[in-house]
């Protein structure tokens, strides 16, 4: 791993296969740090001819956090984006989009296969509209165009408190982690646990998380803007998903002209080791497609 400057800013980056092959930029999920991009997945890419790019976002992980900006008043932020009020946040998806594009330059990358997850999904399209010369292709991991409201029971996830402890927030995010399965690849509690040790371990940090909830409710609907956008894309989903709804997806392809809708039977709000090669395959039919 390395720490690069990019956007004003310190971002953590780690670099997986040869650096000659197509690049790879993979931008994960709200209040995750780049290792949730399961290592195994990111050596799988890497195995098929890419240069693979993982990195921490603003305000998460090893990158520079946001602290003097405050915490947003939540309850205040999703009244506003209920009522369809300006929504205040310290900063922007356009923001963390040009940190992307940032790391890309830190990293002498002329263009790049953009790849999101979740809120990184989110970012990955603003790369897209916001940077067209810098994307190669698209493709939107269990994300959406705009903000949907899902599952309850789900939702509530994002709202837990703090439980004060290592191993409560350990145990917190076990829990979490269940309850975002979609039930058709069987659920990890051993890599669960390794997974939430190693994010907690390394930076904890929920205040971060807030703020970025708040950059999503704040950039509003994305779906006219994703008409504009010509680099080939493709919208990978799990059946399952209670957290970023199918909708979601559904609503991304049919903005992105020529899109294509991949689904994942079974996955929910995860990338279990049973889905792998299905995204693997995704990935490297757009980048086919893109002809680099």
């Amino acid at each position: 791993m390395s720490r690069v400057a990019a956007n004003g800013l310190d971002i953590e980056v780690e670099e997986f296969g040869d650096p000659a092959d197509p690049p790879l930029l993979l931008i994960m999920g709200l209040g995750a740090q780049m290792i949730v991009w399961p290592e195994e997945l990111c050596r799988q890419l890497a195995d098929a001819g890419h240069h693979v790019v993982r990195f921490d976002n603003r305000d998460v992980g090893l990158s520079t956090w946001f602290d003097g900006a405050g915490v947003p008043d939540m309850e205040a932020v999703f009244e506003d984006a209920v009522a369809g009020r300006p929504v205040e946040s310290p900063y922007s998806l356009s923001d963390m989009a040009d940190d992307a594009v940032g790391v890309l330059d830190a990293l002498g990358i002329d263009s790049a296969h953009i790849v999101g997850a979740s809120m990184g999904g989110m970012i990955a399209q603003q790369v897209a509209i916001r940077h067209p010369d810098r994307t190669r292709s698209l493709c939107s991991v269990m994300s959406m165009p705009r903000f949907i409201t899902g599952d309850p029971e789900v939702t509530a996830v994002l709202m837990v408190e703090d439980p004060g402890t290592r191993e409560g927030r350990i145990e917190s995010g076990i829990e979490g982690s269940r309850l975002l399965t979609g039930g058709g690849f069987p659920f990890d509690e051993e890599r669960s646990r390794a997974t939430a040790e190693a994010t907690i371990d390394r930076a904890w940090h929920p205040e971060g998380t807030a703020r970025q909830m708040a950059a999503i409710l704040a950039d509003g609907d994305r779906t006219e803007a994703l008409r504009g956008v010509t680099a080939p894309t493709v919208v990978v989903h799990g059946t399952s998903d209670r957290l970023v709804l199918p909708q979601g997806a559904e609503e991304t392809a049919a903005a992105v002209p020529g899109a294509e809708l991949v689904w994942i039977d079974g996955m929910g709000h995860e990338l279990p080791i049973g889905a792998h090669q299905q995204i693997v395959d995704a990935v490297c039919r757009l980048v086919d497609r893109a002809g680099n």
